[in-house]
């Protein structure tokens, strides 16, 4: 049995997407879509190597606990493996790797996941 591959919309179409440049915006001002046009295809690419949504990605890393935030450790750790495994995958410099890392990481801890950069296992 293979496993169905995800359909993805448009990524501005995201709530966890907007909360991310949002994020950006409020952080570092300008529009963070144009400033970096790579960074939602980056994040788009991601998702596809994930085969997740970004709102899935950010249900599967958090929840509410008592009316309070929380991360889900596991999901956390999942995540944290498969964005090393992301930018092991990409084709280019050391900087182009770190770079499409990062910028998913970006994405995670703009909406409230922790993550340390190159966690390590």
């Amino acid at each position: 049995m293979t496993e169905e591959i995800i359909e993805l919309r448009p990524m501005l179409e995201y709530e966890s997407v907007r909360m991310w440049l949002d994020g950006l915006r409020q952080h570092w001002g300008g529009d963070p879509a144009a400033d970096d046009p790579e960074r939602l295809p980056i994040l788009e690419a991601f998702c596809r190597h994930a085969n997740v949504d970004p709102d899935g990605i950010i249900k599967g890393t958090t929840m509410v606990k008592d009316g309070e935030n929380r991360i889900r450790i596991k999901g956390r750790e999942k995540y944290a493996a498969l964005i090393d495994e992301f930018q092991a995958s990409v084709e280019g410099s050391r900087f182009k790797k770190a770079k499409w890392g990062n910028t998913v990481r970006s994405f995670l801890i703009h909406n409230g996941v922790l993550l340390a950069q190159g966690m390590e296992r």
